[in-house]
């Protein structure tokens, strides 16, 4: 899954609450001990959400690795189901180490998907007893993960929404600073070009302070927006300076050669921008 996923679950507050809610109905719907929802990460699968009726068995934030994780065999399915009377006796399901450590044996799990239709993770439900499951109760598994994967995409888009503003701080005559926040996808990003460069022209700017240091980066990517937006400025006549670059930053700038090769001063912080422009912070 792409980095995406620096989302926090914090930042799934909807999912949370509405498949804590589901839960009580799968359980009982299936009659099964335990319902709950896993986040697929980069090398392991994590249990977001879970409700056990009577015995606990799968604790909310328990982390497996993915190749030992139940979820693993939805997910690379063509179905995306997993689907059997007896976790013990299933032929790739036995053989992991989680299968033996639980003691489960009846399961039903479906993929949960994303706003960009990714795998999300997955909807799983178990018993300790033998469950024979319905044609009809995979399709109400299913029913129910696309109801949970509609909530996933309200609560990335409430996260996207929250880092649509371009908050352009002035500083002096002449000076502001752009702190860049959150994840710049294309339809930010051209939201960004437009009132930055608008906002040049429009107050005689001299120097752009761009702060990086809330940036999440997609897939170790700088966005392309941040090299057209120094080059825009540059043409204007407006000098751009780049300050709080990561470690995390740096060390895929050095692959990263639209960031490395851009004609603009990196500093470390703001007041080592304002040095060069020629400002001092001064505190009372």
């Amino acid at each position: 899954m792409s980095s995406r996923s620096n989302l926090s679950s914090s930042d799934f507050q909807s999912l949370k609450i509405a498949s804590q809610k589901m839960f009580h109905v799968i359980t009982k719907q299936l009659d099964v001990n335990t319902a709950y929802v896993t986040r697929k990460d980069p090398t392991s699968m994590t249990v977001f959400s879970s409700f056990n009726k009577n015995e606990e068995i799968i604790q909310e934030g328990l982390s497996v690795e993915y190749s030992d994780t139940f979820c693993r065999l939805i997910i690379t399915n063509k179905d995306a189901v997993l689907n059997t009377v007896n976790l013990q006796k299933d032929e790739l399901a036995k053989k992991l180490e989680a299968t033996s450590n639980l003691e489960v044996k009846g399961f039903l799990g479906v993929s949960l998907l994303d706003s960009n239709g990714e795998v999300f993770g997955t909807l799983c439900a178990l018993d300790k007893t033998e469950k024979h499951f319905s044609e009809e109760d995979v399709a109400f598994m299913k029913s129910m993960s696309e109801i949970l994967s509609y909530l996933v995409e309200l609560d990335q888009t409430q996260y996207h929404m929250g880092f649509l503003n371009v908050p352009i701080i002035p500083i002096t005559q002449g000076v502001s600073v752009l702190p860049l926040q959150g994840i710049i996808d294309d339809h930010r990003a051209e939201v960004i070009l437009e009132t930055v460069l608008k906002h040049g022209a429009t107050h005689q700017m001299q120097h752009f302070i761009i702060d990086l240091s809330g940036l999440i980066l997609l897939d170790h990517q700088f966005p392309p927006v941040i090299a057209q937006l120094v080059q825009s400025l540059k043409l204007m006549g407006i000098e751009a300076i780049l300050t709080g670059m990561t470690p995390d930053m740096a060390r895929n700038e050095v692959e990263n050669a639209s960031i490395r090769e851009l004609d603009a001063k990196k500093v470390a912080n703001l007041e080592s921008a304002l040095d060069i422009i020629g400002l001092r912070l001064q505190t009372n």
